[in-house]
């Protein structure tokens, strides 16, 4: 028997198949208060008093964290207002996506700077979407030669005036993506790294050799494995390993993949989970303005300079369709593809897009496991991941109690 203050309710959620970090429990019964996940008890349990969540036999997961997700719903983070922030995290909230990491894009010092200027008033505002854990800046200090998508007009090697002011401007950056071999960039990640910064290697034409300079330097992640970077390349004849085999070999960089199902092929996603697993993988949307939408054409960044991209064969891509251009992903995609295409059992994808992210971000603590204690971030979702319901702090955002 479970005493209840006399006046408050709390939430059991009954029925449920109850992720956790390596194994699926059943015949448990998950009790919320308030904000933080109080206790997972045996279904027998009286739990008189609360309102109950049934799942019907429906998964029982933590929310899922996106470190990697520029827009959504028709909007950019790039747009730099505070409906725009919202839409995103609305959108991405109704795809079991409680907590993520608004992403920037290379482009002018002005856009960049009004985008971080209304983090803090969008942070206030958002009642109804995903958690704002702070940004992840990508770019714009990478290699012309593998820019991919982004504007190269912006591309630059780092300019310490320029980082310095915007680290100093905007206290909510988390992660900053940049080539480890462009020179000032080691300087860049040791500053990083001494304002708790992560540096993360990104865009890059970097060897073997320049990505060892750079983890001791302070890069510890890589965004999206095999986009925009080296895999082995030849100089006079010799082989060389590029960012991609270094991203297996040195075990403490941990790595971010966009399981869309079209950046990576099964093959692919099976060998990054066979190489790195679980641990040191984190399932990222790369989302742009069309995750969410039916829109056959949308815009990579922000509606005043961003770039027209179409969307086929569940993909952006640039309009001569020669490259990619971000992803129209949103996370209950990632998880599926890894447990359909990839064949990774349900708890191992669900930590990909958890528990994983939440140690690289250093949130640990308060999510990315139903653990007693933490947010009460949950989702209910079938065997095909679709999600029925999405709670942020013991608040359901979507679905129906």
């Amino acid at each position: 028997m479970i005493l209840y203050p006399e006046g408050f309710m709390r939430k059991a959620v009954i029925n449920g198949n109850i992720i956790l970090p390596g194994e699926i429990l059943q015949d448990k019964t998950l009790l919320i208060y308030e904000d933080k996940i109080e206790a997972i008890v045996p279904s027998f349990y009286n739990v008189e008093g609360c309102q109950i969540i049934d799942a019907k036999g429906r998964y029982v997961s933590p929310g899922f964290i996106d470190m990697h997700v520029h827009g959504g719903g028709g909007y950019s983070f790039m747009d730099g207002d505070v409906e725009s922030f919202l839409k995103v995290a609305e959108t991405h909230a109704k795809h079991g996506t409680t907590a993520m990491l608004p992403t920037t894009m290379a482009c002018s010092l002005e856009e960049l700077k009004q985008t971080l200027s209304v983090y803090d008033a969008a942070d206030a505002a958002n009642h109804r979407g995903s958690q704002f854990l702070g940004f992840n800046l990508e770019g714009p200090y990478f290699s012309l030669e593998q820019c991919g998508a982004q504007n190269p007009e912006y591309i630059t090697p780092p300019k310490p005036e320029e980082y310095k002011e915007l680290a100093d401007m905007c206290p909510h950056i988390v992660m900053w993506c940049s080539a480890p071999e462009l020179e000032g960039s080691l300087d860049f990640a040791k500053f990083l790294t001494q304002r708790g910064i992560i540096p993360s290697i990104a865009h890059t034409n970097a060897h073997y050799d320049q990505v060892k300079a750079g983890v001791a330097a302070g890069y510890r992640h890589v965004t999206h494995l095999y986009s925009g970077m080296t895999g082995v390349f030849r100089i006079n004849a010799f082989r060389h390993a590029g960012v991609v085999e270094s991203a297996f070999l040195i075990d403490d960089l941990t790595v971010e993949i966009i399981a869309d199902g079209c950046h990576l092929p099964e093959a692919l996603l099976k060998l990054i989970y066979k190489g790195k697993g679980s641990d040191k993988i984190a399932l990222v949307t790369d989302a742009t303005n069309g995750a969410g939408t039916d829109a056959k054409e949308t815009i990579l960044g922000s509606r005043k300079n961003g770039m027209k991209v179409v969307v086929e064969d569940g993909v952006a891509k640039t309009m001569d369709r020669q490259s990619f251009a971000g992803s129209v992903a949103t996370t209950d995609r990632l998880v599926r593809t890894m447990i359909q295409l990839a064949e990774v059992p349900v708890e191992e994808a669900v930590k990909m897009a958890t528990l994983t992210p939440a140690n690289i971000l250093g949130v640990e603590k308060n999510k990315g496991s139903l653990e007693p204690g933490k947010d009460a971030d949950i989702l209910l979702f079938d065997e095909n991941v679709n999600v029925s319901l999405t709670m942020l702090k013991g608040k359901v955002l979507f679905g129906e109690v």
